[in-house]
């Protein structure tokens, strides 16, 4: 059979697949105390998201690019009671770095429960399998476990994605188990009680307020890390242009060692238009109504190697770029289209050495 972790028809392995040699090298050098159940230490959980060389000469490549202190106190927070809460713009690494706290924690990121209006109460508590529980009526062996009830027996960390798009009744289901550390199954007259090393990682996108908000009592149970979008061009680039190979690895795709113009080009726009003002500060600009995230200029950039790749001539150009820059401007087809027509006329023209860029983004803009 395959190791998961070297299967090369995977389009995405999970976390602990893909970083399975880093997580083994961190294990092994790991002298420092261990939370109850805990794979890492606090320390090397961090290492492993920021990244660094290890005494064996072992790369830990960074899997976060950001404020250390941020990182420092999410790790420190999943070592008490309460619960942890990553909110922030769409974007922002939320998932990805709830995906690798908890490989890194509990080795196993999949105890996943996703949020979304259609989210039952059954997700996030237990099910019953109906075939058994008409046949034999409610029972251990009908009771069908949620993601969150099987970290609980496990010790480990289980994940909510979306915590916000869930409704608030179903939410509500959490205090219970956040505040107690139980969960009670009333048609068998037991409880399950948490082990230790068990959590939650929660993820919350700060444009859904008013959508479903926590109540005062669950927001209580949390403590809340705010991820803020790249501090710098630079970090964004280099964000983008790791991810983008990544992903290209994964789709397959021809290694393009010209993207990188291209990359900080798309990185360049996104800012500026996300900011409301030139990079040089000199020129004032109207700003979408999307978000401009560093998720979808990854997404950008990699749609244009797709192109290049399959369409053009194995170099990434601007006309690879344009399309998707235009789709993640315009997602209100009047006000934002004026907001770009406009920054194309008064920024990109400007600039001769867009040149390029302009022709293709006014071909394409029509």
């Amino acid at each position: 059979m395959t190791d998961a972790a070297t299967d090369p028809t995977l389009l995405r392995p999970h976390a602990e697949q893909q970083y399975a040699h880093e997580l083994a090298a961190l294990a092994r050098l790991d002298d420092r105390p261990r939370p109850p159940s805990w794979q890492l230490s606090p320390w090397a959980v961090v290492t492993y998201l920021l990244g660094g060389e290890l005494s064996d000469g072992t790369v830990v490549t960074p899997k976060y690019v950001g404020p250390r202190r941020l990182m420092e106190v999410a790790v420190a927070t999943l070592a008490t009671d309460r619960a942890l809460l990553l909110l922030g713009v769409p974007g922002t690494a939320k998932t990805w770095v709830s995906e690798h706290l908890s490989a890194a924690i509990s080795g196993t990121s999949t105890r996943l429960v996703q949020g979304t209006a259609g989210t039952s109460e059954d997700a996030v508590r237990y099910g019953w399998n109906y075939a058994r529980l008409l046949a034999e009526g409610p029972s251990a062996d009908a009771l069908v476990p949620s993601p969150i009830m099987t970290a609980m027996r496990d010790g480990a960390i289980a994940r909510i994605e979306e915590l916000t798009r869930i409704p608030a009744d179903v939410q509500d289901a959490l205090i219970t188990i956040l505040s107690e550390k139980t969960l009670p199954v009333a048609e068998l007259g037991i409880e399950v009680q948490a082990n230790k090393g068990f959590n939650v990682i929660a993820t919350a996108n700060d444009r859904d307020r008013g959508v479903n908000e926590l109540s005062s009592a669950l927001r209580r149970r949390f403590n809340t890390v705010v991820l803020p979008l790249p501090a710098s061009e630079e970090d964004e680039v280099a964000i983008v242009t790791r991810r983008v190979e990544q992903l290209g690895s994964a789709l397959e795709l021809p290694a393009l060692p010209t993207a990188a113009d291209e990359i900080r080009r798309v990185v360049t726009v996104f800012r500026e238009l996300r900011q409301g003002v030139t990079t040089d500060g000199r020129t004032k600009l109207k700003s979408p109504s999307g978000t401009l995230s560093t998720a979808e200029a990854i997404s950008v950039v990699t749609g244009g190697l797709a192109l290049s790749a399959h369409f053009g001539d194995g170099i990434l150009r601007s006309a690879d770029i344009a399309a998707g820059i235009l789709g993640s401007v315009v997602k209100d087809p009047v006000a934002d289209r004026v907001v770009w027509s406009e920054y194309l006329e008064a920024v990109v023209r400007e600039r001769p050495e867009w040149a390029d860029f302009y022709r293709a983004c006014r071909e394409i803009t029509g």
